[in-house]
């Protein structure tokens, strides 16, 4: 029997809660520079072309990602790295967008890190893995699970710094990252005297529990 969410259901405007973890369930980020590059190849498949296009001195490398952008045909909502698997959450604007994401990521992830690593072979299990989300609450409490995947992490390493979070919080920003969708539906006004009840941050760090039991087979199997 193939493993949960390996065959996937590909539709125009759909939602998909994306996941992979390394082979053997063996590290896939080993420094914060692993990290950095990850989303580094993200950052060039996901932002606007024009954007890429004011980069000075374009190299030929550079002028590859831009011919391969995506940022036309899929989105990035909420993302978190950790030691040995990632989370993506996005919508797909074409039935191929999710797909050519996945491969051109991988593919351009793995010959970095087997080469700064001195390895050969696979680095991910499997195919990629992904959930089709059809009712819009989902979308909610699965940024919070995939938040709240890296908060309470303790390595060497601080992936909360390398999630969507700080972005949600309004601590950073970039082009690539989307999480306007999500953010409409709470109060993130600091001012306002009903942020501590109905912020995004609220929402994430209350409710800790709820994630999980409502999300059911959503989530990332835990095999």
């Amino acid at each position: 029997m193939p493993s949960k969410n390996i065959i996937k259901t590909y539709v125009e405007d759909g939602y998909y809660h994306i996941y992979n973890r390394g082979v053997e369930k063996r590290q896939i980020f080993l420094d914060e520079q692993d990290c950095k590059v990850f989303l580094h190849y993200l950052r060039l498949y996901l932002s606007p072309k024009e954007e890429l296009l004011k980069t000075p001195n374009i190299t030929k490398r550079l002028d590859k990602f831009i011919l391969k952008n995506l940022s036309q045909e899929i989105d990035l909502l909420c993302f978190t790295l950790m030691p040995n698997h990632i989370h993506l959450l996005v919508k797909q604007y074409t039935t191929e967008g999710m797909a050519k994401l996945m491969k051109r990521l991988s593919v351009a992830y793995v010959a970095y890190f087997n080469k700064k690593h001195k390895r050969i072979g696979h680095l991910f299990q499997d195919t990629y893995k992904a959930a089709l989300i059809t009712k819009d609450p989902y979308l909610l409490h699965l940024t919070r699970y995939i938040h709240l995947n890296s908060k309470d992490l303790s390595t060497n390493i601080n992936f909360l710094e390398f999630s969507s979070y700080p972005y949600y919080l309004g601590e950073k920003s970039a082009s690539w990252i989307k999480p306007q969708e999500i953010l409409k539906h709470f109060n993130n006004n600091k001012q306002s005297p009903n942020y501590n009840q109905f912020s995004y941050k609220s929402f994430v760090e209350d409710y800790k529990k709820d994630s999980k039991e409502i999300l059911g087979g959503l989530i990332l199997e835990e095999d």
